[in-house]
């Protein structure tokens, strides 16, 4: 698993200080303007933008409406390094941005340290909840799967690349889960890719190519055949008709409720173990 990422658009001499407290742990994807920080939210997964006071000044304010506005789920966190920013603050916070950091008091910056490196992505965090809770009579092993699964499907495209996370040939996991009378492990990750796009889709500011290349597929018109293939209709039906909560709900019903005497006996892992690298 790549290193938790935020982008950031600073004022002079604030690089320094913000990627000594993040350390090495944390990239830091500096950016010359708020248009190039949202640029990099449409393209690559960040825990966080962080946003210099010094740079949203009144013209800048419909840029910093974009981003609140378009990617919600993405914290925006307005950074100060010294008094005098108060108007300022107040007009970020009119339009939703409710975190400060204060470049002077540690406490800010260990709040920050905590959001990005927390737990999974927010992402991963609002799929495993339900999708557990629908599978909480299966086994230790096969909740760790799925746990897997949700974290690893928004990057990994086929079951051989997921085998290879799980120390698995690939073989073995397709034979186990054909064993138990589950769907095979190609739908179950095909499925979850679904999820994720219906996550991504949520914010407003992310076009069906942005998702696309997020996931990681060959070209829109990949991801489209793929919406087509599973659902029978296109990725801007996907996205209208399927929001998260369906989609969610959807899932469960389709690919879990149905096999939940099947999962009880469920052990993926039986003989494997996920590198914790991944």
């Amino acid at each position: 698993m790549t290193n938790p990422a935020i982008a950031a658009v600073l004022g002079p001499g604030e690089r320094a200080r913000v990627e000594a407290a993040m350390g090495d742990g944390i990239a830091v994807l500096l950016q010359e303007s708020i248009p190039d920080a949202i640029r990099v939210v449409r393209e690559r997964p960040v825990a966080a933008v962080l946003l210099s006071v010094t740079r949203c000044q009144d013209e800048q304010l419909p840029e910093v409406d974009r981003l609140v506005q378009g990617f919600p789920a993405v914290p925006t966190v307005a950074v100060m390094s010294g008094p005098g920013h108060s108007d300022v603050l107040l007009r970020l916070g009119a339009r939703g941005i409710r975190q400060v950091i204060d470049m002077n008091a540690p406490e800010g910056w260990r709040r920050l340290r905590a959001l990005v490196e927390g737990p999974g992505t927010p992402a991963s965090a609002r799929l495993q909840g339900p999708i557990l809770t629908a599978l909480q009579d299966a086994p230790p092993d096969a909740k760790l799967f799925f746990e897997a699964l949700i974290r690893c499907a928004p990057h990994h495209v086929t079951v051989r690349q997921l085998a290879r996370t799980l120390h698995l040939p690939a073989s073995t996991l397709l034979s186990r889960f054909q064993r138990a009378g589950l769907p095979s492990p190609k739908s179950y990750l095909a499925a979850l890719r679904l999820l994720h796009a219906a996550l991504l889709l949520e914010d407003k500011g992310r076009s069906v190519a942005d998702v696309a290349h997020r996931l990681e597929y060959s070209s829109p018109q990949s991801f489209g055949r793929h919406v087509r293939a599973m659902l029978g209709v296109t990725a801007t039906e996907f996205r209208r008709r399927l929001p998260f909560p369906v989609a969610l709900d959807r899932f469960i019903a389709l690919m879990i409720a149905p096999y939940r005497a099947a999962f009880r006996t469920f052990h993926p892992l039986l003989s494997g173990g996920l590198d914790s690298g991944h």
